[in-house]
């Protein structure tokens, strides 16, 4: 589980009910019609700007948000070098039986097109084409979230407008002005809220971890192709770990390590 994804939402929503427990009347700011007018209308304007297939796949992409795994960069690694090792000591086919052992899908792809020897050009238009479409798919979750977070607060504000037109139909007694104001202001409040500490906040994590998972993508490929042209596993370790911060290269237990 992704534990950042809880925490943040977790904390943000005792701070901000914590804040107003502080200074004020929590049930005040409770409106179920107010919550209602932002969430409700932000998802249908979702529905009409966005393919109605890509926002019934919602569940999936909140899914990657809380599930989604951390990638070992280093682990990665050291598999491309063992690979790198094996295929210098013995030949590319004598790779042929650890093929079947690579867990990761995408560098046991770009393996088996080794083994059977495709040419080093279209092993990388094939991985380069993949890793395209990942993009694609990541982005199409990025928009969804960003386009919820980008609606919610313009439906708060239409909220508050309908709430402002019903008071002022009501302006003979002025008791009630500054109750109807409040909550008037309520679903402003709800759709600020909703947007910066849920949809917002969870597209720039998809954007974060979609750019994690390139970055392991193009070290692979990267990887792949060094294996056939038949580098140096010491070469190809210090080429991999370019791609990673320092820190992280202290954790590889290959040959060499990148300045």
């Amino acid at each position: 589980m992704e534990l950042g994804t809880v925490v943040g939402l977790v904390s943000g929503v005792i701070l901000v009910f914590t804040t107003i427990f502080l200074g004020g009347e929590m049930m005040s700011f409770l409106d179920i019609a107010s919550f209602l007018v932002v969430v409700g209308g932000a998802i249908a304007a979702t529905f009409v700007a966005i393919p109605f297939g890509d926002v019934l796949s919602v569940a999936n992409i909140t899914k990657n948000a809380f599930f989604g795994k951390k990638i070992d960069y280093v682990q990665v690694i050291e598999v491309v070098v063992d690979l790198a090792k094996k295929a210098r000591r013995e030949g590319l086919l004598a790779v042929d039986k650890e093929v079947n052992k690579i867990e990761n899908e995408f560098l046991k792809t770009g393996m088996e097109m080794v083994v059977d020897g495709t040419e080093p050009e279209l092993i990388k238009k094939v991985m380069n084409t993949e890793l395209s479409y990942l993009m694609d798919r990541h982005s199409k979750g990025q928009a969804l979230y960003t386009t919820l977070g980008m609606y919610s607060p313009a439906f708060g504000m239409i909220g508050t407008l309908i709430g402002l037109i019903a008071m002022l139909q009501n302006l003979d007694d002025p008791a009630a002005i500054g109750p109807g104001m409040a909550v008037a202001l309520i679903t402003t409040f709800y759709g600020a809220l909703i947007a910066n500490l849920v949809f917002l906040p969870m597209a720039t994590k998809l954007a974060n971890m979609s750019g994690s998972e390139i970055l392991e993508k193009e070290m692979i490929i990267e990887g792949v192709l060094a294996i056939q042209f038949g580098e140096h596993p010491n070469t190809i370790s210090r080429k991999l770990l370019n791609f990673i911060p320092p820190k992280l290269r202290e954790g590889f237990n290959g040959d060499a390590k990148a300045a």
